[in-house]
């Protein structure tokens, strides 16, 4: 009885190290969990006899959109042995993939408590084609991974980032076993359990998303933009968080239509999208002010206006781009909203002016040419100055001169 107690005492010092250390692995990854799940429903178990002196191969059950950790371990088993614990079972006490491999605690959790006498070689393989080759020929060129020396038990952790076992598209792998018995049939067990990560689980890859980005950047929003980046990473975000890819790819034609337009509508309303948006606007009037295309300068700049964006020399350039296509009622009309807007701002003014002396009303046009002679329109640009460019422009434009002498005579 003594020596029974002993032998008891003896296997407890033993064991309490290893769940020390276990515990000290799971407590520190409570810390630092990946957001994800061990998919216990589409684990993959497999009992297996693989003939003596002979190679088989075993695909794993589908692996879930989002897989990018893999957990397997190999056990042989000899006659009538069965599994203490299942891979699975295990896993529950890990929170984080991660904790598989720290330490000795996380190998010694994972690896079978029993195995048999038995040993086998493995391979990894990412097609069925290259298992194929591999049953046929026994060469592992084509392996991802291979364990050459024979083992009775083996477990290990394969992840995206630093195995070219698993890929993000890659959706099942194909495990070879070569018999190290000459004689006897091999019982062999492989488990594999896949970790999900929740965010990849919604099928949103890279190419799912340059789809969405390369798709919205020839919406109409998007071509009124310099740089739509930003714009269509919101359009994309969204659809992110409202649709798993699959069930995007199941809407109608005339459905995804609607989504990129509520979705863009919200988008070109967010304030610093908007605020690059029409700047982006601005700058595209500039250019085109600049290059005498007076026309396509107007469409532009009724956008801002239309969308509530438009500051006073908004008014003023649009005003200024439709008396350059004689379009003096138009004129009039903005730039008397440029006026309520900021009373102060004399390029509006100026363009007032202009607007009255084109449309033959010389006596309205005097009173405002002659009020704010004297001033700067800009920091370093006279009101006269000004003046006499935009004439010039005018006439070049075909624009009525006959009062344009009169107005230049005010000034001395």
């Amino acid at each position: 009885m003594k020596s029974v107690a002993i032998k008891a005492s003896s296997q407890n010092s033993t064991f309490k190290p290893i769940l020390f250390l276990l515990f000290i692995a799971i407590s520190s990854n409570a810390f630092a969990q990946k957001d994800g799940y061990w998919d216990k429903e589409r684990a993959t178990t497999k009992e297996i006899m693989v003939p003596a002196r002979d190679r088989i191969s075993i695909p794993t059950e589908d692996l879930p959109v989002g897989t990018t950790e893999i957990v397997y371990r190999i056990t042989l088993l000899d006659k009538n042995q069965e599994m203490a614990n299942s891979l699975v079972s295990l896993l529950k006490a890990i929170p984080d993939p991660t904790g598989v491999t720290q330490g000795s605690a996380g190998a010694v959790f994972l690896m079978s408590k029993i195995s048999g006498d038995d040993k086998c070689t493995y391979s990894i393989f990412t097609s069925n084609e290259n298992a194929k080759k591999y049953i046929a020929d026994g060469k592992i060129d084509n392996a991802c991974y291979s364990q050459a020396e024979p083992v009775s038990k083996d477990a290990k952790r394969l992840s995206v980032n630093k195995s070219s076992c698993l890929k993000e598209d890659i959706s099942t792998i194909w495990f070879g076993f070569e018999s190290k018995n000459w004689i006897l049939s091999q019982k062999v067990v492989i488990e594999v359990v896949p970790w999900v990560d929740t965010k990849l689980s919604r099928g949103w890859n890279q190419d799912n998303k340059n789809e969405i980005i390369s798709l919205c950047k020839t919406s109409t929003m998007a071509q009124k933009m310099a740089n739509s980046d930003d714009f269509c990473v919101c359009i994309l975000n969204k659809i992110m968080k409202q649709y798993r890819y699959d069930e995007f790819q199941k809407l109608l034609a005339v459905e995804k239509t609607k989504v990129y337009k509520d979705f863009g509508n919200s988008c070109y309303k967010d304030a610093d999208i908007s605020k690059n948006v029409f700047n982006d606007l601005r700058t595209q009037v500039a250019s085109l002010i600049k290059a005498q295309k007076y026309n396509e300068a107007i469409p532009k700049l009724n956008t801002i206006v239309s969308e509530g964006k438009a500051t006073a020399l908004d008014y003023s350039s649009l005003g200024y781009c439709y008396i350059l296509t004689k379009q003096y009622a138009k004129a009039l009309k903005v730039l008397l909203e440029g006026e309520k807007l900021d009373d102060t701002e004399l390029l509006v003014k100026l363009n007032l002016a202009h607007t009255y002396l084109v449309s033959d009303d010389y006596s309205a046009a005097k009173a405002i040419y002659k009020k704010y002679q004297t001033q700067n329109v800009t920091d370093s640009l006279s009101w006269i100055a000004k003046t006499k460019l935009d004439f010039a422009a005018f006439e070049k434009a075909g624009l009525p001169t006959k009062d344009f002498e009169k107005v230049l005579k005010l000034y001395n």
